[in-house]
């Protein structure tokens, strides 16, 4: 029988957990979590998305996206307005603030990811994302 430390379950959550933690830590400085980072990519690829259609790019539910829309409504990162041909449809919006600060964050994810993966080739790398996509689905 294997022990733990052979067991995908645990090295994928072993480095889900090193990978956030440093990402967070970036990003903290900024005052924005991973996961509202990860909205703003969504957003600067294509603005004025409905809520429901971010939630299903980065796989969120509704209620947790609610809650994240808010803070990051609260704390000058986006705008959130009422579709113009359909009422019940909530479009988020970038600010100046987030427009601003989209070079300098991007550059920082590209840092976060470059620090984690340090130690492995070109290859390796290309390797690791292609399996995690694969395991992914």
């Amino acid at each position: 029988m294997a022990n733990y430390n052979d067991c995908i379950i645990f090295l994928l959550a072993k480095a889900y957990q090193k990978a956030q933690g440093h990402f967070r830590n970036r990003m903290f400085t900024y005052g924005l979590t991973p996961i509202q980072y990860l909205i703003l990519e969504a957003l600067w690829e294509e603005e004025g998305l409905s809520a429901k259609t971010i939630g299903e790019k980065l796989v969120l539910d509704g209620a947790t996206l609610s809650g994240v829309l808010d803070r990051m409504e609260e704390s000058g990162w986006i705008i959130k307005k009422t579709d113009s041909e359909d009422k019940r449809f909530l479009r988020i919006h970038l600010t100046d603030k987030s427009k601003k600060s989209k070079s300098t964050l991007i550059r920082e994810r590209e840092q976060a990811n470059e620090e984690i993966l340090r130690d492995l080739t070109l290859e390796e790398k290309i390797l690791l994302k292609r399996l995690l996509k694969d395991v992914r689905g």
